[in-house]
């Protein structure tokens, strides 16, 4: 089972998804899905001060331009264990760019955290909790001499038309792999 293929997105989409959590809040440790076994791996030790603010993940069946699946801070009381599937509802969404690469983070709230699960927008989070995100991010590879630019956050609708966006070309990405698998097939056949 790969999280990123096999698990299924549910019928709430975009209002509610499961995220697969890869790093907990509170970890220097940069987990990340291995895309060929499905299995999480240690990608690096961060080299700065920092921790992660929130969980941090992606979002099944979906597919960016940095041929990774859509990411998601997912809000919370607790850390949550990777590979861990938690139900969450976005409420924005931080523009983002990573070593000159456009690498969008969605921003939601684990749906059943009695803390959080009440927030519906980003506008509603407390100013500080933002900085501190966008502080992070800012810092978080600065030590390995890497350059990450937070741009922006904007709202919800423009996080559900992010999410769309990255569902509709994970379908595509699917559908062209399915092909070329076929044809392959085929020619080994004849």
């Amino acid at each position: 089972m790969n999280p990123w293929h096999d698990v299924e997105l549910g019928d709430k989409i975009p209002d509610l998804f499961p995220a697969i959590i890869e790093v907990p809040k509170g970890s220097k440790v940069k987990y990340e899905l291995d895309k060929t076994t499905g299995l999480i791996r240690v990608d690096r030790i961060l080299y700065s001060s920092v921790q992660y603010p929130a969980n941090y993940g992606f979002i099944p069946r979906t597919y960016c331009d940095d041929n990774d699946p859509l990411d998601v801070l997912v809000l919370g009381q607790e850390p949550v264990y990777p590979l861990s599937i938690v139900m969450a509802r976005p409420i924005g969404v931080m523009e983002m760019i990573d070593e000159g690469e456009t690498d969008d983070k969605i921003i939601a709230v684990h749906a059943h955290d009695p803390e959080y699960a009440h927030y519906e927008a980003i506008e509603e989070l407390p100013p500080h909790r933002m900085i501190e995100i966008k502080r992070f991010f800012e810092d978080y590879k600065s030590l390995e001499k890497k350059v990450v630019i937070v741009e922006n956050f904007l709202g919800r609708k423009e996080a559900i038309t992010i999410l769309q966006n990255a569902m509709e070309l994970y379908q595509k990405k699917m559908e062209n792999s399915e092909t070329t698998l076929d044809n392959r097939l085929l020619d080994r056949i004849l």
